[in-house]
């Protein structure tokens, strides 16, 4: 079975509109790709610290981040390769971390943990989350066994990874904030090595 390759999901929207406005023009962000919080909230949270790009980051990294460990989970009950139970281990003991560090990022700055659900038809030209995997995606994975199951959460995983990255290089053209710019370096650092090994293990 070939899983295709999931594709980014550009984040656009009017609330972010107000989010450049409120900071006098500065770094462009994105919008919303769950939760329902008010516009105003995002405004808010850059006035309190967060520039758009670290909020959207923040943001977008943390779903991310969730749906990688649920993957791990998966792999944890399932998976027959002691090597892919070891990744996955890693996997979730490194993400897991990261995101209540960016909850508490999102905290301190007064941001909502979720964007605003308010496209209004703006292209920000800003944020986008990368490599998630679609609900059928998800489900096809769910109902794999075996060998199978190891060789498509090998396939995801490394897409998905492939996707951290890409939102991890742009945060870091946008960013000002050391601790931004630190959690960015490692996910690429440490993302990229577990990539080589799922491709070596892919390769048996």
């Amino acid at each position: 079975m070939t899983i295709p390759r999931p594709l980014g999901i550009v984040i656009t929207g009017a609330a972010l509109t107000l989010l450049l406005a409120a900071c006098g023009g500065s770094s462009a962000s994105s919008d919303t790709t769950e939760g329902s919080a008010a516009p105003a909230a995002s405004v808010a949270a850059v006035a309190d610290g967060g520039a758009p790009a670290d909020v959207a980051f923040a943001q977008l990294m943390i779903p991310h981040h969730q749906q990688a460990v649920e993957m791990a989970d998966l792999a944890l009950a399932t998976a027959t390769s002691d090597q892919v139970r070891e990744l996955a281990t890693q996997i979730k003991g490194a993400q897991d971390p990261e995101i209540m560090q960016m909850r508490g990022w999102l905290e301190a700055w007064g941001a909502p943990m979720t964007m605003a659900d308010d496209h209004g038809g703006h292209d920000m030209g800003g944020m986008t989350m990368e490599g998630m995997m679609s609900d059928d995606d998800m489900a096809a994975l769910m109902d794999a066994t075996g060998a199978d199951f190891d060789r498509m959460w090998l396939e995801m995983m490394i897409a998905h990874h492939e996707g951290a990255i890409t939102m991890a290089d742009q945060v870091l053209a946008e960013t000002s904030d050391p601790e931004v710019s630190a959690l960015a370096e490692a996910v690429i650092t440490g993302q990229t090595a577990e990539i080589d090994v799922m491709q070596q293990l892919l390769a048996q």
